[in-house]
């Protein structure tokens, strides 16, 4: 039996210690892997272009637009 790829997840949020939050409870999921933070739309989407990951918005503000994906 072959192991799974994990699900790659970029956090995004204003808050240092939601994220912090948020790395700490995805440490604990073997089929799930932080593979970068952001604390704004623009560093978002620097991250998402560099990780390409599975990308799902909620409410964000992105370059004076409210974005939801």
């Amino acid at each position: 039996m072959s192991a799974l790829t994990p699900i790659r997840i970029l956090t995004v949020d204003d808050h240092p210690l939601f994220r912090s939050g948020i790395a700490a409870l995805l440490a604990t999921q073997p089929d799930m892997s932080l593979v970068a933070e952001a604390s704004n739309g623009r560093e978002a989407v620097q991250q998402f272009r560099a990780h390409r990951v599975l990308m799902e918005c909620k409410g964000v503000q992105l370059f004076r637009v409210s974005v939801t994906c």
